[in-house]
Formats: C-alpha cells, sequence, structure tokens
C-alpha cells in the first residue's frame, strides 16, 4: 500500500519582515534586517538591548472578534492572525466549507508572562529582611490583583485549542514545545498524522514570542544573546568569524497541510509538497550542541530516507543557523558529514541573519521561505557575511539573494535541550 502523500494547502505568517507571506518573502530576499532596539519594555540595564520586533501588529486587522483575545497574550494572537491567512489561502474560509474534522499541531510558546502583575504582587509583599515573601499576604493580593484570563493563558497548549476553537477546527489537536526544533517539529508531526489517515487536513506551525523581561533574561544568563548593541541591523551575523550570540525574534509562521489526492479533488492550490521529516536528541547539553553534530547529521539523514531522496537531490538548505559560535561551527560540520564533497556545491543560508530567532515559531516562518523559494528560484542570503570563519567554509549565499531554481530543499531546526529537526519540501 503506497503512503499518502502530503502537500502544503495555505501558508500564513506574522514576522518582524512583514504581516504576509509574500512581505515576508519580498524582505528576506532583499536582505533587509528587521533588528532594532527592545521598544517594548526598557531593556536599558540589560546586555542585550536589541531584537526583531514585530511592530505595530494589531489582531483586529487580521480576524473577527479579537476582542476576545486581549488576555490571551502575543502567542494566541500571532497564531490566530497566521491561521486566518493560511485557511484563507488554503480556501477552507469559503461557505459551506466543513472544518470539523481539520486537526491542529503547534508548536507553539510557553504563554502569556503575566509580568506586570507579579512583579508589582512581590513588591508589595515581600519582607525587607532577606527579601522574605510573605506568602500568605501574597495569596490575598495575588488574587484580587491577578487577571484570571492572564493565567489560563499562561499554559502553552491554550494556542492551539484557541485556534481550534476560533475556526471550529474539530479534528487532533496537539501542542509542543521542543524550543527551538518546535515549529519544525509540529509541521512533521502533522504530516505524520496525515499519513497514517487520522486527518485529511492539519494546521501546523508555530507561534511564540520571548521579547519580554523574563526572556531576554534568561538568554542574557546562558550567555546565548549577541550584545553588539550598537549597529541593530548587523548584529546577526551567523558563519560569521565575529558572531557572538543569536538575536530574538518573534512571530508565527502557520501552513495547511493536506493530503494530495483529498487537496485534488477539492481543488486546492498546492504550493509544495512536504516530502521529508527526522527527528532526533542530541543526549548531550542543554545548551549545547555536539560538537560533532552527530544529532543534526541523525535528522538530516532521517529527513532524506523518509523523503526517498539522496544527498545529492538536494538543492539549498535553509540553515538553522542562529548566529552562535558553537551552533554555526556544529551545523557547518553536520553538512558536511552528511554530504561529503557535494557539501561544497550546496548553497545554503540562515533566515535569522534577517529577522532574529523566532524560537517555537523558527522553523514554520522558514518552512515558508522555503516554499516561496522553491515557486520563484529565488533563494535568500545570508546578510552581515563580512569576515570569513575557517570553520565555517560553505557557501552561504553571502549578503545577496541568489536566483536558482531547485526541486528539493532541507530546512533545519535544532533546539536547546539537544532536539533536532530536517524537514524537505519538494516541488510539486
Amino acid at each position: 500500500m503506497s503512503r499518502r502523500r502530503v502537500v502544503i494547502t495555505g501558508m500564513g505568517v506574522i514576522s518582524p519582515q512583514g504581516e504576509t507571506v509574500d512581505a515576508l518573502y519580498q524582505a528576506q530576499i532583499a536582505g533587509k534586517s528587521a533588528v532594532g532596539h527592545i521598544q517594548r519594555f526598557n531593556a536599558s540595564s540589560l546586555p542585550t538591548r536589541i531584537a526583531a520586533e514585530c511592530h505595530h501588529f494589531d489582531l483586529s486587522k487580521h480576524v473577527e472578534g479579537a476582542e476576545r483575545y486581549r488576555g490571551a497574550g502575543l502567542n494566541t494572537q500571532f497564531a490566530l492572525a497566521a491561521t486566518q491567512q493560511a485557511l484563507q489561502a488554503a480556501k477552507l474560509l469559503e461557505q459551506g466549507v466543513n472544518r470539523r474534522g481539520i486537526g491542529v499541531y503547534l508548536g507553539a510558546g510557553e504563554g502569556r508572562q503575566d509580568f506586570e502583575n507579579l512583579i508589582p504582587a512581590i513588591a508589595v509583599t515581600s519582607k525587607a529582611e532577606g527579601y522574605q515573601v510573605d506568602y500568605p499576604l501574597f495569596g490575598k493580593v495575588s488574587k484580587s490583583r491577578f487577571n484570571k484570563e492572564c493565567e489560563r493563558e499562561q499554559e502553552m497548549h491554550m494556542v492551539s485549542g484557541n485556534v481550534a476553537r476560533h475556526f471550529q477546527l474539530g479534528g487532533p489537536n496537539y501542542s509542543c514545545l521542543t524550543a527551538c526544533a518546535a515549529g519544525s517539529q509540529a509541521i512533521g508531526e502533522g504530516a505524520d498524522i496525515i499519513r497514517r489517515g487520522e486527518a485529511d487536513i492539519m494546521v501546523t506551525g508555530g507561534s511564540h514570542t520571548m521579547i519580554h523581561p523574563f526572556g531576554i533574561t534568561g538568554f542574557n544568563l546562558l550567555t546565548a544573546l549577541c550584545t553588539h548593541n550598537e549597529e541593530p541591523a548587523k548584529a546577526s551575523c551567523p558563519f560569521d568569524f565575529r558572531r557572538n550570540g543569536f538575536v530574538m525574534g518573534e512571530g508565527a509562521g502557520i501552513l495547511v497541510i493536506e493530503e494530495y489526492e483529498h487537496a485534488r479533488k477539492r481543488g486546492a492550490t498546492i504550493y509544495a509538497e512536504f516530502k521529508g521529516y527526522g527527528t532526533t536528541a542530541d543526549a548531550y547539553r542543554v545548551t549545547d550542541s555536539c560538537p560533532d553534530g552527530r544529532g543534526a547529521v541523525a535528522s538530516m539523514r532521517m529527513a532524506l530516507k523518509d523523503a526517498g531522496l539522496n544527498p545529492t537531490d538536494i538543492g539549498y538548505i535553509n540553515a538553522h543557523g542562529t548566529s552562535t559560535v558553537v551552533n554555526d561551527k556544529g551545523e557547518t560540520a553536520a553538512i558536511k558529514t552528511l554530504l561529503g564533497e557535494y557539501a561544497r556545491q550546496v548553497p545554503v543560508s540562515s533566515s535569522k541573519s534577517m529577522m532574529g530567532h523566532l524560537i517555537a515559531a523558527a522553523g514554520a516562518v522558514e518552512a515558508i521561505i522555503c516554499v516561496k523559494a522553491l515557486q520563484h528560484g529565488v533563494l535568500p542570503p545570508t546578510i552581515n557575511y563580512e569576515v570569513p570563519d575557517p570553520d565555517c567554509d560553505l557557501d552561504y549565499i553571502p549578503n545577496v539573494a541568489r536566483e536558482k531554481q531547485v526541486s528539493h530543499i532541507m530546512s533545519n531546526s535544532f533546539g536547546f535541550g539537544g532536539q533536532n529537526v530536517a524537514v524537505i519540501m519538494s516541488k510539486i
């Protein structure tokens, strides 16, 4: 019995580079950086004061009934807006379409951080001696101060739940938070649900923001963020010798994936085929990838096997490319191990050089960029590539987009904790 084929029939995006798929892709191939000084909160005392924010985002411009999600936070709001676009592109919002069997699988962020209410509650209930919290008083104050909607929305599963409820998607419903690999993992797992025959259509992808005091402080403590604050647009420089950490981004990427015959019968536009998926764990360290790239290599090999392709079939790799010293070196080594001498012939680039790292949403947004590259034959560059690193010696499409028709694209996502995901999209 032949395996059910999975195709992409809808895409939607909210990103620092634009709030439509076309706006995102045009900014990518133009090499425009979306990185600037943080405006959401006062970050002047932090080592990192830059990020790629989705400025002027307003959910009411994207969906009806936006006022219901005021307490939901940006993870849910980004996902709702991107899902609206994706379902519309897939012609699944038209009158009379039954969406009850459509499933949801999202790589979702950890929910809203109620920082504005938490910190004052701690401040007014703390004893001066030793900064000890008076817990009975804290319970009393927090009960009157905290917003029940905000508290409910802190859980990551609320993002997929809100998307399902708003759009009446009654099929399988899942969430994952495998760090920076979550968006890609959700697409791969969603595709497997279709392959197993448990659904014909899945809404997949990721949504996340960590541009808040907890997120920026946490990654500063891990020394993972870039501290080149003076020239924000040049701060993210994957594979460049000067790199010193990643730049935080935010947003959502949503893909409608569908069984091929089902899509064809209903006359859907097919943008590309979802061809292969591989996922592994480094089982090494929490914050560092294994130097030899063993987990990354294994996930890429698994994706190739799943797709039924040879290494030489891959025409372009959209790298994880975070702009950290360890990741870029390790990913380069992994690609060379996977492809051998052919690695020198394959263009590789990092979309994060322009839009930063969208964490749980990164892989999904980058998958959308890959689909657009398959369609238009223009590969996005790695901007800010100026000083070559001897340990990073592949063709990173430096600074300027490249015209090249390719049939198969691999996109990598490697997460804190050692999660590795590789996915492959192909021309139909």
